[in-house]
């Protein structure tokens, strides 16, 4: 048998990795600042990390949610703790792309409607009422396709209070900085306005946090920044630092009956166990406070190179729009300077590092992109 061609890869072998480096099956080391599309928060194989895992698999592996979990209630509590959202409630699942499907469908649960409103350049993942809401057809198949889904130009309060008016709308789901679509940042007065329109409205505020949530802006969540609070916040890649787990945080307004939502595998003891390894470092190391740092200075450096079109994001989420004859610079820091990085289309470098990143691992970025780019 044979895989199933879905994905270009790269002729490289990770054989180990530690910390914000990897190295492939010959021993070359590369600094990794993809973290694995953003999964990796906290480091790879960080200490407390493994142990926390190789402890729980010592005792108890998994378990359905047919029973309780301690582990459960603990993640709740410090999630709760180190995000400042106390007074919501968690649900636990397996992947972003699920996080949001559950979204989506709890709001429409909770008012009774069925028009969504997303944004062009969106991604929210490749499960049915997920990928409907994802701005690339190519992705979505027609048994994916759906009237209930009104994509709206980015940033554009007068088509947003316009759909209002048009629809019953069940939410609206928002990145607070789009990935896939090339870090563009949402305003804070654009969220604001969804919050305003939601309030009056009584619709469902989705704020995806699956790659900007988890710390990786600089503060917990990205729709933070707005100073208002959304319903429904849905979580993914960070939040297991590699080990599958995705989750929605739900506001007090929204009440549970059983079998409204459900999962098999969704918080079991060992997804459990690694989300507290990563909390728990976030806090030890204050890493939320690195990455608003580490971030910050490597935007702010980013900007000095003439050759760069413009630098978006925020914290440690950072995308590098280049122009088109500059559209070989991620494989030769790949392959020349063993850094590893992201892009999206057509021309930019996304950075999604550990947030462990150090001012040492930016300046070797530094001097590395330098170079490319003066080739």
């Amino acid at each position: 048998m044979k895989l199933f061609d879905v994905y270009p890869v790269n002729d490289i072998i990770i054989d180990k990795a530690f910390g914000s480096h990897v190295w492939d099956d010959k021993g070359t080391q590369y600094l990794d600042l993809y973290g694995g599309h953003a999964v990796i928060s906290i480091g790879h194989t960080h200490p407390h990390y493994v142990k926390r895992l190789t402890d729980q698999l010592h005792k108890v592996g998994f378990y359905s949610n047919s029973v309780k979990m301690p582990l459960q209630e603990e993640l709740a509590a410090l999630l709760g703790k180190v995000s400042g959202k106390e007074d919501y409630q968690l649900f636990l699942c397996n992947s972003g792309a699920e996080a949001n499907e559950n979204a989506l469908k709890l709001a429409s649960f909770y008012n009774g409607r069925k028009k969504v409103i997303a944004f062009k350049k969106a991604f929210h993942g490749r499960t049915s009422l997920a990928v409907a809401a994802t701005d690339n057809p190519k992705i979505v198949a027609p048994v994916n396709e759906t009237d209930n889904v009104v994509f709206l130009p980015w940033e554009d309060e007068a088509a947003l209070e316009q759909a209002f008016q048009q629809h019953e709308v069940s939410s609206v789901i928002i990145e607070g900085i789009q990935g896939v679509g090339g870090i563009n940042v949402a305003s804070e007065s654009f969220l604001r306005k969804i919050r305003s329109l939601c309030d009056t409205h009584n619709a469902v505020f989705i704020a995806d946090s699956v790659q900007c949530g988890y710390g990786r802006s600089g503060k917990f969540y990205s729709h933070d920044f707005a100073g208002v609070n959304a319903d429904i916040y849905s979580m993914a890649k960070g939040m297991g630092n590699g080990f599958p787990i995705g989750a929605i945080i739900i506001a007090p307004k929204f009440h549970a009956v059983y079998g409204m939502l459900g999962t098999t595998f969704g918080g079991n003891h060992l997804a459990c166990a690694a989300a507290l390894a990563v909390l728990e470092t976030i806090q030890a190391e204050n890493l939320v406070e690195n990455a608003a740092k580490i971030g910050g200075y490597l935007m702010e450096q980013l900007r000095t190179f003439d050759k760069v079109k413009e630098v978006r994001g925020r914290g440690l989420m950072i995308g590098i729009d280049l122009p088109e004859e500059l559209s070989f610079v991620k494989k030769e820091l790949l392959h020349t300077h063993k850094i590893f990085t992201g892009e999206a289309k057509p021309n930019v470098i996304r950075l999604l590092p550990s947030l462990a990143l150090t001012q040492a691992h930016a300046d070797q970025f530094l001097e590395a992109f330098g170079k490319a780019i003066n080739k």
